[in-house]
């Protein structure tokens, strides 16, 4: 089964009538060496970038209009058999039918990595990291002007993660039984474990869940073997760095970039020495040239030491108590770290055939990095969703975009200019450019000023090179929902006697106090 037939039928339950059309783009592996960047060797790591689009057609005639979107990466360490789900960014322009899919559309996805029947990569244990912060919009831009789009709250933001993670885990547990393992930790910093049970309990009661989760971090357990190797064969304890994977735009990795490189504790340096006149020391040039290698080397792998020992020096629990008080958590609104990690105790046998393909070979249907990267930087620059006819257009524009880069978009070509008899020509402008502009290599990401050390050896296999027949088969898929509409609240049910009568209210007013004349 493919994400796309997956993800399909996770939708095709939900109630009422209208139909679905969904854009899945999965990038193939690529080499990603900065997962552990202060791990000591680095474990090799793969990763691949997951974009999922999902727009609803009410009726046959209506347009159609994007709804959901979620962006996340998965990474695959071979070594220890791990891989690791990261849900970055989850968002809805709020112009759905009621219920909304988004839950159902997240849910799917999660159960499909969570399955090892179905999960596309040879990895016996998946760790599942979310990072939930509140926001009024991710993935749309200017969504939150939608009259109806209703983002939800801190709290409710939490206590919506935790059930969709309760119930992936008890859907899982009636299909593998006993053969998988699961764990559940959540944080939210700043709060201790009896204030975020009873305030995430206020929204969501957990009434019926079967899920034991653990308020906390999961690196202290050994049942489940953690995606970094453990160094040393497991003579020496982890370090702080060896613990907690590194993630874009998450408040973890830069704690953790902030506590390696804050080592000028000796006050202001030196400036580095100027290089010397070459007219000076024209008899001492490979002298001076072996110095310079030399001591270029030694200062880097001290400062690579230097940061090593910063982080060394920080234990996971101070970590976390540290984290209570970083600003991007307790800057008035409450945030929460979930992480689950399943193992099975059988390997399936359907990924033994996919364990004997390399990591980094490409498989059906996925897309190149670039591609998924052109079609979520359009997404987020190119287009918005204030109102319905925005949204329409902008859906459009993009589903076609997605099926022309399938298709091969071809700019259009240049006009001939015939030149008259003298000889003389006219210059013609350049034609306006119908299609998306070609993709450009974008400028080094630079981590702390520096560029991120980055494994040179290339990739032995080429990019994928997306077709209709790719489009078709694992991209593009619809699907029409006919199901009994959802139940209505009679105006009964709210109110406290329940006989269709509005409660009597009774107001209390202020007795003023008699003076004495």
């Amino acid at each position: 089964m493919t994400l796309r037939d997956a993800l399909l039928a996770g939708l095709n339950s939900l109630p009422g009538t209208r139909e679905f059309h969904l854009h899945v783009l999965v990038s193939s592996p690529r080499k990603h060496g900065n997962l552990f960047p202060f791990a000591n060797p680095r474990p090799r790591s793969y990763l691949q970038d997951i974009l999922i689009l999902l727009s609803e057609q009410p009726t046959p005639d209506s347009p159609s209009v994007f709804v959901s979107a979620i962006e996340a990466c998965v990474y695959n360490i071979p070594t220890t058999s791990c891989a690791i789900l990261y849900v970055s960014k989850v968002d809805s322009t709020g112009q759905a039918t009621a219920p909304s899919p988004t839950p159902a559309l997240v849910r799917a996805l999660l159960l499909f990595y969570a399955d090892p029947a179905t999960r596309p990569i040879s990895a016996e244990h998946l760790w599942i990291h979310v990072f939930a912060r509140a926001q009024n919009q991710y993935l749309f831009p200017n969504s939150s002007e939608y009259p109806k789009k209703h983002p939800l709250s801190d709290i409710r933001l939490c206590a919506w993660w935790k059930r969709q993670f309760s119930t992936v885990v008890g859907e899982l547990a009636t299909r593998v039984g006993d053969t998988c393992r699961t764990k559940l930790y959540y944080i939210l910093p700043g709060l201790s474990e009896f204030e975020a049970y009873h305030s995430l309990e206020r929204v969501y009661p957990s009434t019926g869940s079967t899920s034991s989760w653990t308020y906390g971090h999961p690196y202290s357990q050994d049942e489940i073997p953690l995606p970094c190797p453990c160094p040393s064969g497991g003579d020496s304890p982890r370090h702080l760095g060896q613990c907690i994977p590194s993630f874009d735009d998450d408040p973890k990795s830069r704690f953790i970039d902030e506590i390696a490189y804050t080592t000028d504790a000796d006050g202001v340096k030196s400036p580095e020495r100027k290089r010397p006149r070459a007219d000076t020391l024209k008899t001492h040039e490979e002298d001076s040239s072996s110095a310079d290698a030399s001591e270029k080397k030694e200062g880097r792998s001290k400062k690579e030491d230097q940061t090593h020992k910063e982080v060394k020096k920080v234990s996971v629990e101070e970590f976390w108590e540290r984290m209570s008080f970083r600003q991007e958590c307790i800057a008035g609104a409450v945030t929460g770290f979930f992480v689950i990690a399943v193992s099975a105790t059988t390997t399936p046998t359907a990924n033994l055939s996919i364990s004997e393909v390399s990591p980094l070979a490409p498989q059906p249907g996925q897309v190149s990095s670039q591609m998924n990267k052109r079609v979520l930087t359009s997404l987020l620059t190119a287009h918005e969703f204030p109102s319905v006819e925005k949204a329409v257009w902008s859906t459009k524009v993009i589903e076609d975009s997605i099926r022309g880069l399938c298709d091969g978009l071809k700019s259009n070509p240049h006009s001939l200019v015939v030149p008259d008899r003298s000889g003389r020509r006219t210059p013609e402008p350049d034609p306006v450019r119908a299609t998306l502009a070609p993709p450009q290599t974008p400028p080094p990401r630079l981590v702390n000023g520096k560029r991120p050390i980055v494994d040179i050896s290339p990739n032995p296999f080429p990019e994928p090179v997306a077709s209709l027949e790719t489009y078709h088969s694992y991209i593009f898929g619809s699907i029409a929902v006919k199901n009994r509409p959802p139940p209505t609240k009679e105006r009964g049910e709210a109110t406290s006697a329940g006989n269709g009568t509005l409660p009597t209210i009774t107001v209390l007013t202020a007795r003023k106090k008699r003076t004495k004349s």
